[in-house]
């Protein structure tokens, strides 16, 4: 048999063959299984495991594995029709919905299937990870002396003051809060900042991950139109007077989905604006060590020159290095710190330490830098391999922007049906074989115009890249044949 080192290629075969085997008779050994599958001792060993939590095997220690009894029979299917109408009560007029559109945070985690190109993806391809690194880093991190306690409920001290030193001179460990990824920390500064019913203001267009904690936390998005320069300060200033509202999100460097950066001009008016609205900036720096080699310096956060503490910073680990090393910082200066730590504990103790000093580990040897020297160079080649695909295969399609960091292109469809231009066009890549991100769930109003978001972080390499845009011709062409395609107008 070829090799079979997926864990859940090999469980699936178990799985079919347990018909053979009567309730409380032993399967074959691992070191059978091992050689039977090509595969190795520690996938037999996962998959086996996989079986035991589905309750369809029990492993007996010095014994082996052996086929589960049956499970008993499922009772009747109950009667959850009432949930409709409580989930569906607005509580009195004065509520808002409670209702979330997860679909756009769920295209960017879903994984395609296999032999489907990803170019919906919201983090780096496996090739791009420091897997190596961060498994040593973990082994050394559980070895640590009290690796295993409880830690401080803000974070360990060394982290913190890592974080801090990251985001400016003039912030300290005593400005920042470890959280669980930035996900958790933009939940937390959002139900910080603003009562449920309040509006926020958010770019536009702007990461639907926000916008779905926006509306979870029982806020209304206000979007504030964007160009390749970030937030139009002007409109900024009149979106604060016309909605009153107390809390602006945005995200300054190689904005996602648009890839902009706030202007240098625009900074600091941005940063007075607010403070003049008595209004917080919830700034998250997601992507600032997605840099690409050829960006040139970067403009420090916004965070870093604050004194009046008008900025919530929000950071994390997580874009650079795996999506499971969910390790970020919210940093601010202020009363607004005790609320902010006070919402954190209460939702979630604290992160586990174990992760904290992995990351502690990682970021505190020389093979950090050299990750994030590899992965700068390796994103601006992608970058350049899907530009230049786009314009040599598709030129119909615009690419207003092409981003110094991050790790996707904002792509603009031609003509003006948003909705049907980008249902018939994801629609028809799927069918072709790639993966895209649809424009529409990265506004809160009603789109412009139709686009789709391609990421080079999560395909495979530059030839896969390539492979990927000569798949999207395809859909592309097959979109314009279909009855009544909008494409182009």
């Amino acid at each position: 048999m070829h090799e079979r080192s997926s864990v859940a290629d090999l469980a699936g075969s178990l799985r079919s063959e347990l018909n053979r085997y009567s309730p409380g008779e032993k399967l074959p050994s691992s070191r059978a299984l091992v050689e039977r599958f090509r595969a190795s001792p520690v996938t037999v060993s996962r998959a086996i495991a996989q079986l035991a939590a589905e309750g369809l095997v029990v492993t007996r220690p010095g014994s082996g594995a052996f086929r589960a009894q049956p499970r008993a029979a499922a009772g009747p299917a109950g009667d959850t029709s009432w949930q409709e109408v409580s989930l569906s009560g607005d509580g009195g007029p004065e509520a808002v919905p409670r209702s979330v559109d997860a679909s756009g945070v769920l295209a960017t985690l879903a994984a395609p299937a296999t032999g489907v190109v990803e170019f919906n993806g919201g983090y780096l391809h496996s090739s791009l990870q420091p897997e190596r690194a961060l498994a040593a880093a973990l082994a050394r991190a559980g070895r640590r002396p009290g690796a295993w306690g409880r830690p401080p409920t803000d974070g360990l001290t060394e982290l913190r003051a890592w974080f801090a030193h990251e985001i400016g001179p003039a912030l300290t460990a005593a400005d920042v809060l470890i959280t669980a990824g930035g996900q958790s920390a933009l939940a937390t500064a959002l139900r910080a900042l603003a009562p449920p019913g309040a509006p926020v203001l958010v770019e536009s267009p702007t990461y639907p991950g926000m916008l779905a904690v926006a509306r979870a936390t029982g806020l209304r998005p206000v979007p504030v139109p964007a160009d390749t320069d970030g937030v139009r300060p002007d409109l900024l200033a009149d979106a604060f007077r016309a909605t009153g509202a107390r809390v602006f999100v945005c995200q300054p460097l190689f904005q996602n989905p648009t890839g902009a950066v706030l202007a240098r001009a625009r900074r600091a008016e941005a940063v007075r604006i607010a403070r003049e609205a008595g209004a917080f900036i919830v700034e998250d720096d997601f992507a600032r060590r997605l840099v690409h080699d050829d960006a040139g310096p970067l403009p420090p956060p916004l965070a870093a020159d604050d004194p009046d503490g008008v900025v919530v910073h929000v950071c994390s680990l997580t874009k650079v290095t795996s999506p499971s090393l969910r390790v970020g910082a919210l940093a601010a200066r202020g009363p607004v710190l005790e609320r902010l730590r006070a919402i954190q504990v209460v939702d979630s103790f604290f992160v586990p330490r174990p992760i904290q000093e992995a990351a502690l580990e990682l970021v505190g040897t020389p093979t950090w830098s050299r990750h994030l020297r590899s992965l700068s160079t390796e994103l601006r080649t992608r970058r350049t391999a899907l530009t230049a695909a786009l314009r040599s295969e598709l030129p119909a399609l615009a690419v207003p922007h092409i981003p110094a960091g991050g790790g996707s292109l904002w792509v603009g469809l031609p003509g003006t049906g948003a909705g049907a231009d980008e249902s018939a066009m994801v629609s028809a890549a799927l069918r072709a074989g790639v993966a895209i991100a649809p424009g529409r769930p990265y506004f809160c109003a009603e789109p412009p115009a139709p686009h789709v978001r391609l990421s080079y972080a999560a395909a495979a390499g530059t030839a896969e890249i390539t492979e990927g845009v000569r798949r999207l011709r395809t859909a592309w062409e097959d979109a314009l044949d279909a009855p009544e395609a909008t494409l182009g107008g």
